[in-house]
């Protein structure tokens, strides 16, 4: 599919049924496929539910809508979580999530499975399975925020060592430059410092150094490590003429590094960065499994929320009998603008007073004005474009 042309947002629509609910169907269908493709259309069939006093359904309308914007913010969560724990590949997130900008998912699971999984529940509006998605939801919440917690735990560490390990040399750890051999140990009388040398100044250290002080060692000096700025340079002295030599270097922009070597301390800080390198390896895996399975549970779940607010929606707009056609519709980017106008003209007559409400800004059971604009037809959107960033 033309990425341009497709966009990752689908309008949830509904209509009243004419003669037949398949009449609406075919009418919007044609309508909106016969001059230029404005969307890709399927049915949304919603099972009939059982309909509780006007009352009830108000109550439920408001209700609805709440879990509405709890289930599409752990949506959200779910996915941008996703995209933090896939790091470099963060391309492959919206694949991983959702085919297709979201339409195998939506359009193989809506033709599907709504009808099966509304059976499951009892089919009386007022007992709708609210309980069960807000707690199946609240359930993924509450193990994304463990989980999340322990994964960037281990990665927070992981980068703080690897920022150790990394940097300029006037900051970084020196643990894994420097070898055994580029110091005198155990010596009584002499040490081995090491100094930072900036490129620039270098011919003048390869002068001066022997001289800064009393008591250096002739040519005890080596380049053990570069940087893009400065050399790492060891020197040995003896001890008493340690402070003398450091503030001598200073003049000339020679750095002293403190710098004590230590083996077991080194060993402990290679052994933990693998330990912390190995976990988060272990981890990767698992909680991209979990993510998947439970952005699809969420998913789900947000689809069935949406699903219900129709049903409730469109009673309350179009009254009983039960009668109507709710419509999946993906719209073209490019004609958006045209789709609305051609939505209008086929239900505008739905609503001689639309431009009344409007006006008198009534309070109408289950039309929420300040939520979203009002349409004479139900609508709800479907965003799943689900990550903040491009």
């Amino acid at each position: 599919q033309d990425k341009d042309t497709k966009m990752t947002e689908f309008w949830l629509i509904s209509a009243p049924g004419e003669k037949t609910c398949q009449q609406t169907w075919e009418k919007l269908h044609a309508a909106t496929t016969k001059n230029n493709n404005l969307s890709t259309n399927s049915k949304f069939n919603i099972p009939d539910l059982k309909v509780g006093t006007l009352d009830v359904l108000v109550g439920l309308s408001d209700e609805l809508a709440k879990l509405d914007a709890f289930v599409e913010g752990v949506v959200k969560k779910v996915a941008q979580y996703m995209a933090d724990v896939l790091e470099d590949s963060k391309d492959k997130v919206q694949e991983n999530l959702l085919a297709n900008g979201g339409k195998v998912l939506i359009m193989i699971y809506l033709s599907f499975e709504i009808e099966k999984s509304f059976k499951n529940y009892s089919s009386s509006l007022d007992a709708v399975p609210f309980l069960f998605i807000f707690k199946g939801v609240n359930q993924i919440d509450n193990d994304l925020k463990a989980r999340a917690s322990a994964y960037n735990n281990l990665k927070g560490n992981l980068q703080n060592l690897e920022r150790k390990n990394a940097g300029s040399l006037l900051t970084r750890s020196l643990a894994d430059i420097v070898k055994k051999e580029d110091f005198v140990l155990d010596s009584e009388y002499l040490v081995t410092l090491l100094v930072i040398v900036p490129k620039l100044n270098y011919n003048d250290w390869v002068k001066q150094y022997e001289t800064l002080a009393e008591m250096v060692v002739p040519r005890s000096s080596n380049v053990l490590f570069e940087d893009q700025d400065s050399y790492l340079c060891n020197v040995t002295l003896f001890r008493k003429a340690v402070d003398d030599f450091k503030h001598k270097a200073r003049e000339y922009k020679f750095l002293v590094r403190e710098f004590q070597y230590n083996e077991e301390e080194m060993k402990a800080d290679k052994e933990e960065m693998n330990r912390l390198s190995t976990d988060k390896k272990k981890q990767f895996g698992p909680l991209v499994r979990w993510l998947k399975v439970n952005f699809s549970e969420a998913f789900i779940a947000w689809i069935h929320v949406k699903a219900l607010r129709v049903f409730v929606e469109s009673v309350l707009r179009y009254g009983l009998p039960v009668n109507f056609q709710a419509m999946l519709l993906q719209p073209n980017k490019k004609t958006m603008k045209k789709l609305r106008e051609v939505l209008y003209d086929l239900y505008k007559h739905l609503d001689s007073s639309a431009a009344a409400i409007i006006d008198a800004s009534m309070d109408i059971p289950g039309l929420n004005l300040s939520q979203q604009e009002y349409y004479p037809y139900v609508y709800y959107k479907i965003d799943c474009n689900l990550l903040e960033f491009k």
